[in-house]
């Protein structure tokens, strides 16, 4: 009788109980690595310890950066030294009607297009309420709604001091929120032998953590704050939203409070009007977008000069495809005949991966993060890293073993922090929307 020549099997204990066909099992692969560089940056630029769960920031806006009013009516200016009477409207980072803090200066009159310089004049008197006599350096038709923008101060000869003027500074404020991440396992399973990963514990405390953190780097992002956070109000010199400690409550009363994150005070706060200084949300048309369009958008982006000389920028994928795409072939190449220079993909010393796109007022700092997914796949956020803060009430820790009650027989742990975003000055950020 022939002898029986075993080999490896495709059925039976062999093939079911006795092969091993892990290459390594303890190694499981995960898709996400660097999972929220947004609040890595934050986190690393500058992290506050804020006093109360509600806080407030200081900002400031100087005034000489432009400082103008309108005219309220049409009038003729004379070339001679005796005087007219103009009535104004529209006063920009001035007192906030003509008074004697305005005598001498001098302003140059331009149509309200800003595109002719009628010529200058100088105010020398606050005749009446809201309005001025100005003397003309030479006759001057002057339109309602004309401009007249400050481009210096004029005084006689031997004349005393002017009265001065202040503004005053502005507030803003925001909220941390409470993030609680639980993960739990039955005795049984924490003492299992498994592959995959030899401890089904630790498995989930390194899963939390990752979780954790992209749920905080979403709220950071897209959070939003009930009472607001007086950002445009600080903005216009006005006063309009009111510092309270606001939100939702949960089923046993307690109040909820959330943070406003980055991108909605961006779209709640910002402005996407072209005929402001501080407009900072902008559409990209794929089809029509030019070379002209990006120069004119990034000289708003950087008229805020960075200390560091360049900006960050997060982008989704979409959003990192179609700068690729005007850096190539097509894009802006073929919708003007320009294209754009983007470096290869560099590694931050803080982790995230990046590309510098070059625009001709700054360079970009193009970082692709995964939270900018599915309906903001085409966004880009531009942040002024020094108007940003992460504020954290109090410090992020992790609980181990919360569960005793009744002998549980089991672990169960929590991360839990108290944190939030500080947002400044919102016209220094910006928001990129890429449409098809």
């Amino acid at each position: 009788m022939a002898a029986t020549t075993k080999s490896l099997g495709a059925s039976g204990v062999i093939f079911d109980e006795r092969r091993d066909f892990h290459v390594d099992p303890q190694v499981t692969k995960e898709l996400w690595t660097d999972v929220a560089p947004f609040t890595t940056m934050v986190s690393n630029q500058e992290m506050r310890s804020v006093p109360d769960p509600i806080f407030k920031m200081f900002e400031h806006r100087n005034p000489w950066v432009k400082q103008e009013f309108q005219a309220a009516e049409g009038a003729t200016l004379d070339n001679n030294d005796a005087g007219d009477s103009l009535e104004v409207d529209g006063i920009y980072n001035l007192s906030s009607s003509p008074d004697s803090s305005w005598i001498g200066l001098t302003c140059e009159i331009w149509d309200v297009t800003k595109t002719t310089n009628r010529g200058i004049a100088i105010i020398t008197a606050i005749p009446e309420a809201n309005h001025i006599t100005v003397k003309a350096l030479s006759a001057i038709s002057v339109s309602n709604d004309d401009y007249f923008c400050v481009v210096g101060n004029a005084h006689g000869e031997g004349s005393s001091a002017p009265d001065a003027w202040a503004d005053e500074l502005s507030v803003v404020h925001n909220s941390t929120q409470i993030f609680k991440t639980p993960l739990q396992v039955t005795g049984t399973l924490q003492a299992a032998v498994l592959k995959g990963e030899s401890s089904e514990l630790a498995r989930l405390r390194r899963q939390k953590a990752q979780e954790h953190k992209m749920q905080k780097e979403k709220a950071f992002l897209f959070g939003k704050r009930m009472g607001g956070t007086d950002l445009a109000d600080a903005r216009d010199g006005a006063t309009g939203e009111s510092f309270t400690d606001s939100g939702r409550t949960d089923t046993a009363g307690n109040l909820i409070r959330t943070t406003y994150g980055i991108v909605s005070a961006i779209e709640n706060y910002g402005s996407s009007d072209a005929t402001k200084d501080y407009e900072n949300i902008f559409t990209v048309s794929e089809a029509s977008y030019s070379y002209g369009n990006f120069v004119d958008d990034m000289e708003k982006v950087f008229q805020y000069v960075p200390e560091a000389g360049v900006k960050r920028a997060f982008v989704g994928a979409g959003a990192l495809g179609y700068w690729s795409k005007m850096a190539g072939d097509s894009g802006l190449s073929g919708n003007s005949g320009w294209s754009v220079n983007l470096g290869d993909m560099k590694r931050d010393s803080l982790g995230f991966n990046y590309r510098v796109l070059e625009t001709p007022h700054g360079m970009l700092q193009l970082i692709p993060t995964p939270a900018l997914r599915n309906q903001y796949n085409k966004y880009m956020v531009v942040v002024s890293d020094e108007n940003l803060f992460h504020a954290q009430y109090r410090p992020a820790m992790y609980q181990a073993n919360i569960k005793t009650d009744n002998a549980f027989d089991g672990v169960k742990d929590q991360y839990m922090s108290d944190e939030g975003l500080g947002i400044q000055l919102i016209e220094s950020h910006s928001l990129f929307k890429i449409t098809a």
